[in-house]
């Protein structure tokens, strides 16, 4: 005679009965997952083509995808199974840190990649893929403000030099803010964060102060001054 134990353990185990796979469906699922995080792979490089670039991670997005969905098929062919992985898998610890969010974005979508490919849904795989890139790039090219320039000026700590300095920046730029001052008793470092439309006219400028020594201005790619 059977126990309630028994009885309780059979209907969980028949509840989760185990799916059987095709070799041929477990080979398609794996080439569709790694044809779209290959191209994961190459929409990562165009998009961080300014940026700093990982090869290492860049590969990392396509093995990861494909290791998904490897864990997702297992899962799927028993409980008793993915059980186990999950305990496994809770052990791992990642220390790598992010270093841009857009990485965060891509890492995520080639895990998410993984996932809906093991589960069969590949038509949502893809649509989500192109989905994703489209806004991607979009967004990309949308400018939504302009970086500022950074001035750096070194000149003779003169009477007035600043005066002559500030009124030639205001001629020129509708927004400049003074970001540092370094005063010596000879030498003046001015560093300003500023707008402007001709900045070959306004280096030539200031270029012409008695008593500027230099005068370089650099544009960036970091976070942008409303």
């Amino acid at each position: 005679m059977m126990s309630f134990s028994d009885i309780f353990k059979k209907s969980f185990l028949d509840g989760y009965s185990t799916v059987e796979m095709s070799t041929t469906q477990i080979l398609v699922v794996m080439a569709f997952t790694t044809l779209i995080s290959i191209y994961i792979f190459y929409c990562y490089r165009v998009m961080t083509r300014r940026t700093f670039y990982s090869k290492n991670f860049n590969i990392a997005l396509v093995a990861l995808a494909i290791i998904t969905a490897g864990v997702i098929l297992t899962i799927q062919s028993s409980v008793v199974v993915s059980l186990g992985m999950v305990g496994a898998l809770s052990i791992v610890r990642f220390r790598t840190a992010i270093k841009d969010p857009m990485d965060l974005v891509f890492l995520f979508w080639s895990i998410s990649v993984g996932i809906i490919c093991g589960a069969g849904l590949v038509e949502i795989a893809i649509l989500m893929s192109l989905v994703v890139t489209l806004v991607l790039f979009i967004l990309d090219k949308t400018k939504v403000a302009r970086a500022p320039y950074i001035l750096v000026i070194n000149a003779a700590a003169d009477d007035g030099i600043s005066e002559k300095i500030g009124s030639v920046v205001n001629d020129f730029c509708k927004y400049s803010k003074e970001k540092s001052r370094t005063l010596t008793s000879t030498q003046l470092d001015l560093v300003m964060e500023l707008r402007v439309e001709n900045g070959e006219a306004l280096t030539s400028k200031l270029s012409k102060i008695e008593g500027v020594n230099s005068v370089a201005l650099l544009s960036h790619d970091g976070e942008v001054t409303f």
